[in-house]
């Protein structure tokens, strides 16, 4: 089974939750940039959750099926169609043999994905089927999908799709505990490693003023633009590791927040830490957003990131009886 790519979008690659345990040897992470949105997609299909998924970014791709399969489409609304008709998110759909799907521009969030039951079928490397851009690996080819691209997919139960269709899908997940696609959001923030090195005006700088996400930020770090901040004192800081969501004060003063695509190791100070439970939501803003950050314990934190993996554990719980029961 496949699907063939008609257009390709601004950036569509394929992408799971990420490539663990090589970044002791400079391999990037990667992964979805919203993983929440990725995850409940997998789910929705009856996928293992960190199975990858089609990540589309802004502007949309189109594709054709070439055989029935199951599939679902969470994240940003790009107004997608099958065959013409607007396409339900956070539920299954039955897509039927040489149907085409098409996403159009994202009129909410900035991240769309698709998942096909049964996943994608490209190989593993280093044990993921992230795309890692800038060194050619995983997905397809490593690189984002182009026009003419035919992906392998995994089969289908097709007594699985009889079902559906016979029983009506006419429900959804309720999705809004877990991401915000607001564009003038409140991004929650543990103290950096640095962060006692900036001086108390610098702190309040970051923490009682709107940042810009600007058009320089990608999968690689979220260049913000607004009121600069500036270190305490001058001192050399040696490179170290560095994760999703830290929060980083480059010599010019404007915060960089890294993203899923970042490097292994940093050398700017670090002010903050996004939270875990924040990264899908900061994932969905679109270029010129508004960012405010707010501080919080790592007791809140984890607090918060508990309660989102019990919701998921239990929306998994009930889309599973959905579709098998």
């Amino acid at each position: 089974m496949s699907v063939k790519v008609l257009h390709a979008g601004l950036l569509t690659t394929i992408q799971d939750t990420g490539r663990f345990g090589s970044q002791k040897y400079g391999v990037i992470v990667s992964g979805a940039m919203d993983s929440y949105s990725s995850r409940l997609a997998n789910i929705l299909v009856g996928n293992n959750e960190h199975e990858a998924t089609f990540e589309i970014t802004l502007y949309g791709t189109t594709l054709e099926f070439n055989e029935d399969t199951l599939m679902a489409i969470t994240g940003g609304d790009f107004q997608a169609t099958l065959d013409g008709v607007i396409v339900p998110l956070w539920r299954p759909i039955v897509v039927k043999k040489e149907s085409i799907l098409k996403f159009n521009s994202a009129i909410k969030g900035s991240r769309a994905y698709i998942a096909f039951a049964g996943g994608i079928d490209t190989p593993l490397t280093l044990g993921s089927k992230s795309t890692y851009l800038r060194a050619n690996i995983g997905g397809f080819k490593g690189r984002a999908i182009q026009k003419g691209d035919i992906i392998p997919i995994g089969k289908t139960d097709k007594e699985l799709i009889r079902r559906l269709e016979k029983n009506d899908i006419n429900w959804s997940i309720n999705f809004n505990e877990l991401i915000c696609f607001k564009q003038d959001m409140v991004i929650r923030m543990l103290k950096g490693t640095e962060f006692d090195r900036f001086d108390k005006v610098n702190k309040q700088t970051l923490l009682q003023n709107a940042y810009t996400l600007t058009v320089q930020s990608d999968r690689m770090g979220y260049r913000l633009d607004g009121p600069p901040i500036s270190m305490a004192e001058k001192f050399e800081l040696l490179s170290e590791g560095v994760t999703f969501g830290t929060i980083q004060i480059p010599p010019n003063g404007q915060p960089i927040i890294l993203m899923a695509d970042r490097q292994t190791t940093g050398g700017y100070p670090k002010i903050g830490q996004v939270i875990t439970a924040d990264l899908p939501s900061l994932a969905q803003l679109q270029p010129t957003a508004q960012i405010r950050f707010k501080e919080v314990t790592l007791e809140e934190a984890e607090t918060i990131f508990v309660e989102n993996e019990l919701a998921i554990n239990n929306i998994k719980t009930g889309i599973h009886y959905k579709l098998f029961h």
